[in-house]
């Protein structure tokens, strides 16, 4: 199978397209022919050596977490139904680092993948499932959004970020969202009823004009964002980073890492059925450019996803 790779850890330069062994298929393995998979950044982050003591790193690496393709086989042990031909979208992420889904084929553990929304083209689908499934499990298991709260998510512009604004809104809240101020216009568009911007001073200042502090806050960003987030919100408890787990337990609330959860893409299939959640893809990519997705998402703000085709 074509796929890229990097045998050493360093910057986009040591990443390659060419041939790798066909994957086996597990018992409880589903085999997915790849039609897109996506850019995030912590794909840039794991080829930069940054999480070496977070997961086991096996070289040579495959990136890539996210996958929307065709199941092209089932193992033996496979019990959730799908079957070969299904369109499928997932998150592919296993407890060590080696086998990603920038690649023609990818054996995806039956867990990490769900049916593919037919309303998604497979570059929008593939850029849904790590940045979704975050947003979607900070929002409903970390905060407990429901209706009536109001929810501050900060970086509302980014890939994670876009679609928390729009979860949350489906879950009945109303949604405070900062970014840039070339991005308020897109954020609004997304249901947020209000957006302001770091440059213009702190957040919990600026929120003194816009009702005060709110019943939740999630974190996208870390840094001055997550060090004035207990001024922004009425419980520090229902703070919710992805960025520093040290900081926020001090406040009392939640670090989040996102997990494969094959009910979770449900949930978020519905929503794109409903017409309560978009997909903003910014750029797409050949496998072959792959390196040039990477150099984007590292020097961050794209306006949305970075899909790759293969």
């Amino acid at each position: 199978m074509r796929a890229a790779s990097y045998d050493r850890f360093g910057g986009p330069e040591v990443l390659t397209v060419g041939e790798r062994p066909d994957p086996p298929v597990g018992p409880d393995t589903v085999l997915v022919r790849v039609r897109a998979t996506s850019v995030n950044p912590v794909d840039w982050k794991v080829r930069e050596g940054y999480l070496q003591g977070a997961f086991p790193h096996h070289l040579p690496i495959i990136p890539g977490w996210d996958v929307a393709g065709v199941v092209e086989a089932v193992g033996p042990a496979v019990r959730t139904g799908l079957r070969v031909g299904d369109e499928v979208w997932g998150y592919v992420r296993r407890d060590d680092v080696h086998a990603g889904t920038a690649a023609e084929l990818v054996p995806a553990p039956e867990r990490t993948v769900a049916l593919k929304p037919e309303g998604l083209s497979f570059e929008e689908a593939a850029s849904v499932p790590l940045a979704g499934l975050t947003a979607y499990q900070a929002l409903t298991e970390a905060l407990q959004v429901g209706p009536g709260d109001r929810v501050l998510v900060h970086a509302a512009s980014g890939g994670v970020g876009q679609l928390a604004v729009q979860v949350a809104v489906a879950l009945g809240a109303e949604v405070v969202g900062t970014a840039s101020a070339r991005h308020h216009d897109l954020v609004r568009s997304l249901g947020a009823s209000v957006v302001l911007d770091h440059a213009e001073g702190p957040v919990s200042e600026q929120l003194a004009d816009h009702g005060g502090p709110v019943d939740a806050v999630l974190d996208l960003v870390g840094g001055d964002a997550l060090a004035d987030a207990p001024a922004q919100v009425k419980d520090p408890s229902r703070i919710a980073t992805v960025t520093d787990a040290d900081v926020v337990a001090g406040f009392g609330g939640r670090y989040v890492f996102v997990r494969p959860d094959r009910d979770g893409l449900d949930a978020l299939a519905d929503l794109v059925e409903q017409g309560r959640l978009r997909v903003t893809v910014a750029r797409t990519f050949p496998l072959e450019q792959i390196a040039d997705a990477h150099r984007l998402s590292e020097e961050g703000s794209p306006g949305g996803k970075i899909a790759i085709t293969v």
